[in-house]
């Protein structure tokens, strides 16, 4: 029964060998949620984890039984990527972001997880001037281990306080160095659910080409800025994208979100032609291939995993193929979750809490896969313990590089009204405790002040 004790949350974080709650990894939180489960004999409302909550596409799956039945399972598939999903890869990004890449530079990768790990160690290669990745907080968090493991040396800052304008100064002050390889973000963002704006897209991409930065956007959820419509392929909107004000870039899309095909683990990489092409001594005398695209592809990616799976690349090009011939409404079906998003920020705004991230320019964010919320006078830190405690287990965002106080919630596993009636009555509750406590310390400190005074 929630909630629990503090003496039961703390016997669970020692249990699990985690002693700073704020810093411990999504998969960890989601270990503390199910020994809550098992200790409460009640089941945690999962704000935590972004598995998709929809079904995986029906395409999808259809065009990868049909590769297994078609014997593709004993055959290793081209490093480079299969043919129909490097073809199909270039035909969707001219479709729906309106750009060009040739099919050379659409390379698979096991989600996209494995393609920034292995670009972020080529990156680092490249130039021996260049060491550092840039990261635009707040981030996705495995990014930013990701460059840990590697040894990579790190920039980064919130860009709360830098939206607009303000974007260009600060980004000269990290860019002025030179270290810096790279940068990445994801756009729309995990977790804020902010949208760079197209003169935010436009500062980045001019300031990548002034100092040689390769900027590795994140598209994991694209298409999902639901205010505009970008269903419609080869018609305007079109998905915003850096890719339009540089060739300094490599695009990252995956099947996980837009699809809902997480479990298959299947992304792209999409070079530019110019990233591709380039020529590096350091690379020609490290791999013996010096253009950056032959060096990633069989240098890097084949040791890594010297393929993707065969069958899910089919599934991809499948899905790909039908969304740009208007077979397949992708952005029409994760519209869902920005249904429920609607719905969970209200739960969240009626008891007590704000949205952290708020604004895109003067616009409010959309309702989509994420959102921020904190709540008066809690760190970001004790507010993810406390709702631990009410059996609601979420991410803080100083995990993410913010430096807000908060908490990120993921409306993808909130799928049912009970669901949504559960979370409810859960902050509902946390709301009444959090005001009793307050009122109770206020009414100590005022009894205190009177001794003093009275003495």
């Amino acid at each position: 029964m929630y909630p629990v004790t503090e003496n039961a949350l703390e016997g669970i974080l020692r249990k699990l060998a985690i002693p700073d709650i704020a810093s411990a990894t999504i998969r960890q939180i989601c270990a503390v949620a199910a020994e809550l489960e098992e200790v409460s004999e009640e089941p945690c409302v999962h704000l935590e984890i972004g598995n998709p909550g929809l079904p995986a596409e029906r395409i999808g799956v259809e065009c990868e039984c049909k590769a297994l039945n078609d014997g593709v399972a004993n055959k290793y598939p081209d490093i480079k990527g299969i043919t129909p999903l490097k073809e199909a890869g270039s035909r969707f990004l001219k479709a729906f972001l309106d750009i060009d890449v040739p099919s050379k530079g659409i390379i698979p990768t096991v989600g996209s997880m494995q393609g920034s790990f292995t670009l972020m160690l080529l990156l680092k290669q490249r130039l021996e001037q260049k060491d550092t990745v840039l990261i635009l907080n707040p981030g996705f968090p495995a990014q930013r281990h990701q460059a840990k493991v590697l040894g990579m040396r790190t920039q980064s800052f919130d860009i709360y306080n830098y939206r607009g304008k303000a974007l260009e100064a600060r980004l000269e002050e990290e860019l002025a160095s030179g270290r810096v390889t790279a940068m990445i973000y994801s756009n729309p963002n995990n977790p804020a659910w902010t949208n760079l704006t197209d003169e935010e897209l436009e500062i980045i991409g001019r300031l990548a080409t002034k100092y040689d930065v390769i900027v590795l956007e994140d598209l994991a959820y694209l298409g999902m800025d639901f205010r505009s419509d970008f269903s419609k392929p080869y018609e305007p909107p079109f998905i915003p994208s850096v890719a339009k004000y540089t060739d300094n870039y490599i695009l990252l899309v995956s099947a996980s979100k837009i699809f809902s095909y997480a479990g298959q683990r299947i992304a792209m990489v999409c070079m530019s032609p110019s990233v591709y092409e380039r020529r590096y001594t350091a690379l020609e005398k490290f791999y013996e291939m010096p253009a950056f695209g032959d060096a990633y592809v069989f240098g890097v990616l084949y040791c890594a995993s010297s393929g993707v799976s065969h069958s899910a690349q089919y599934a991809m090009a499948g899905m790909m193929d039908a969304a740009v011939e208007g077979k397949l409404d992708f952005v029409g079906h994760t519209a869902e979750y920005g249904r429920r998003a609607g719905i969970v920020k209200k739960l969240f705004m009626d008891n007590g809490f704000h949205i952290v991230y708020s604004l895109d320019g003067d616009n409010p964010i959309s309702d989509g896969f994420f959102f921020t919320v904190g709540y008066p006078n809690m760190s970001g830190e004790e507010l993810q313990r406390e709702l631990l405690r009410y059996g609601v287990s979420s991410i803080s965002l100083p995990s993410t590089g913010s430096d807000q106080e908060g908490i990120r919630v993921t409306v993808s596993m909130i799928s049912s009204d009970e669901e949504m009636q559960r979370l409810g009555e859960r902050l509902a509750a946390f709301d009444a405790w959090r005001k009793q406590f307050m009122m109770e310390k206020r009414n100590t400190r005022e009894e205190n002040s009177e001794k003093i005074v009275f003495a």
